[in-house]
C-alpha cells in the first residue's frame, strides 16, 4: 500500500499475475510448513508443560478470534486486487457491528447478519465514490470512512438504544440489547473421542487431537460461512474471467480499458464486496462473539486484517494463515495469561535461530547477526523468568503482527496499480 497516489501507468502489454511473481507455494509446501509448525509447537509443549498450547479450548477460541480478522483481510484483498487501497476496513466493520446489533435484537439474528453486511456495503460504496469517481487519495478517504463510521454509530446508538424498549431490554448509549444466538455446530461422537485423546497428552497425537477437536466442537455457522468465502474468493478471483478482469484493474487499468474492460464498474464491485465482507466481520463480533453491539467492539481488527493480507501477499491462502496466527496469539493471551505466553518465548528463540542460520547461509551477515543476538536475548529472558509480566501479555498479538510483517516484508508483491489514480478514457 502507499499513502500517495500517482497517475495510472501508460498502456502496456498485460502480464498474467501468476507469471509476474514467483510461483505460489504449492499445496505440498503449505502442508510441509503447517506440519513443521505443528511439530515445533508439540516439542515446545512437551518441554514447557504448557498443555494449553494445543488444547481444544485454545484452538476453538483462536478460530473465533481469527474469523473477523480473516474477513477484514479478505475484504482488503478484494479491494486492493482491483487497485483500491482500503484502509477504511475498520470503519466498515464498525458499521457492520452496529447494523447487526440494531436489527439482530429486534428481529432475527440472521436478519441482523444481513443488515451488518448491508451497512458494510454502504461504507464500501462511500469509499468507492470518493476514490474511483472523484479521485480522492485512497488513504485520506479510508481514514475519513473510519471517522465517519465511528461518529455515526455513536450518534445512532444514543438515538436508538438509550430510551424506550431498548433500555427495557438491556440497551444503553454504548450498547444494544442482546440478540439471540446464531447457533453452533458440534460433530457428535468425534468431538468427545478427540477430547479423550487430547487428555492423555501424548506427543504430537494429542496435539493433533486437540487441534481437530477445536475445529469440530461448538463451531459457529458464520465460521463455516467464512471458510466457504475464502474458498469462493480464491476460485472467483483466480479461476474465472470476472476475477481476471478485476485483477487486471489492479495491475494496469489503462491496459485493461484498452481491451474493453469497464474499469470503474469492476472497481466499484470490488470495493462494495470489500465493504460487505468487512461488515460481515463486524456482524460476527456483534452476533457471535458477544451477542450485542458494543462501542469500540472492533478493537483495531480492521487494521490487523490489513496486516494479515500483507503477510499473505495479497492471496487468500497466505491471508488465512496470517489470520490464524494472529487469532491464536490473541486467544493465548486472553485465556492463559503470562505462564503460557512465556512458553512462546522458547518457540520464538527457535524461529529466530533458524532465521539467523538461513540469513547467514545466504551471506546476509548483518541481518543474520541481528537475528542471532535477539534470539540469545529472548533465550536469556526465558531462562531467567517463569512468566511474562501482565503488562506485556496484552501486547502479544500486536507484537506478533510486527514480527511477521518484518519477517515477510522481503517477499511481498502488491498489485502494481494499487492506490494509483485512474481516470476513465485513459486507455482509449
Amino acid at each position: 500500500m502507499t499513502a500517495t497516489m500517482t497517475d495510472a501507468p501508460p498502456p502496456a502489454a498485460p502480464k498474467a499475475d501468476d507469471a509476474a511473481q514467483p510461483k505460489s507455494r504449492s499445496l505440498a509446501r503449505i502442508l510441509l510448513i503447517v506440519g513443521g509448525a505443528l511439530l515445533l509447537v508439540a516439542v515446545v509443549r512437551v518441554i514447557t508443560g504448557a498443555n494449553q498450547l494445543t488444547s481444544e479450548g485454545q484452538v476453538n477460541a483462536a478460530l473465533g478470534l481469527a474469523v473477523p480478522i480473516g474477513l477484514a483481510g479478505l475484504a482488503g484483498l478484494w479491494s486492493e486486487r482491483a487497485g483500491v487501497v482500503n484502509i477504511g476496513l475498520e470503519g466498515m466493520m464498525i458499521l457492520g457491528t452496529f447494523g447487526a446489533g440494531w436489527i439482530g435484537w429486534q428481529s432475527s439474528p440472521w436478519l441482523g447478519l444481513l443488515c451488518g453486511i448491508g451497512f458494510g456495503v454502504l461504507g464500501g460504496l462511500v469509499h468507492a465514490v470518493a476514490t474511483v469517481t472523484f479521485g480522492v487519495d485512497h488513504i485520506v478517504s479510508g481514514v475519513a470512512v473510519n471517522l465517519l463510521a465511528l461518529g455515526a454509530t455513536q450518534y445512532l446508538a444514543k438515538l436508538f438504544f438509550a430510551e424506550g424498549p431498548a433500555v427495557e431490554a438491556g440497551g444503553n448509549p454504548k450498547q444494544s440489547p442482546p440478540a439471540e444466538s446464531l447457533g453452533d455446530i458440534t460433530v457428535p461422537g468425534l468431538s468427545d473421542a478427540l477430547h479423550s485423546v487430547e487428555q492423555h497428552h501424548w506427543f504430537l497425537i494429542s496435539d493433533i487431537a486437540g487441534i481437530l477437536g477445536g475445529i469440530v466442537t461448538d463451531v459457529s455457522v458464520v465460521t463455516i460461512l467464512a471458510v466457504l468465502l475464502f474458498v469462493g474468493s480464491w476460485w472467483v478471483l483466480w479461476r474465472t474471467s470476472f476475477g481476471l478482469r478485476l485483477r487486471s484493474c489492479g495491475e494496469n487499468p489503462v491496459a485493461a480499458e484498452s481491451l474493453g474492460v469497464n474499469v470503474y464498474q469492476y472497481k466499484y464491485a470490488a470495493v462494495a464486496i470489500s465493504g460487505g465482507l468487512a461488515g460481515l466481520g463486524g456482524a460476527f463480533l456483534a452476533l457471535v462473539t458477544s451477542h450485542t453491539y458494543l462501542e469500540g467492539q472492533t478493537g483495531g481488527r480492521g487494521y490487523i486484517g490489513l496486516a494479515a493480507m500483507i503477510f499473505g501477499n495479497w492471496r487468500p491462502g497466505g491471508l488465512a494463515m496470517g489470520a490464524a496466527l494472529f487469532g491464536y496469539s490473541d486467544a493465548l493471551q486472553l485465556r492463559n495469561g503470562g505462564v503460557t505466553v512465556h512458553a512462546l518465548l522458547l518457540l520464538l528463540v527457535v524461529l529466530l535461530a533458524a532465521l539467523a542460520g538461513w540469513k547467514l547461509y545466504r551471506k546476509a551477515f548483518w541481518q543474520g547477526g541481528i537475528s542471532a543476538v535477539i534470539a540469545a536475548a529472548v533465550l536469556v529472558w526465558y531462562l531467567l523468568t517463569d512468566e511474562v509480566p501482565s503488562d506485556f501479555v496484552g501486547a502479544t498479538p500486536y507484537v506478533v503482527t510486527l514480527l511477521v510483517l518484518s519477517l515477510s516484508a522481503q517477499r511481498l508483491r502488491m498489485p502494481k496499480a494499487d492506490g494509483m489514480r485512474y481516470r476513465k478514457g485513459q486507455g482509449k
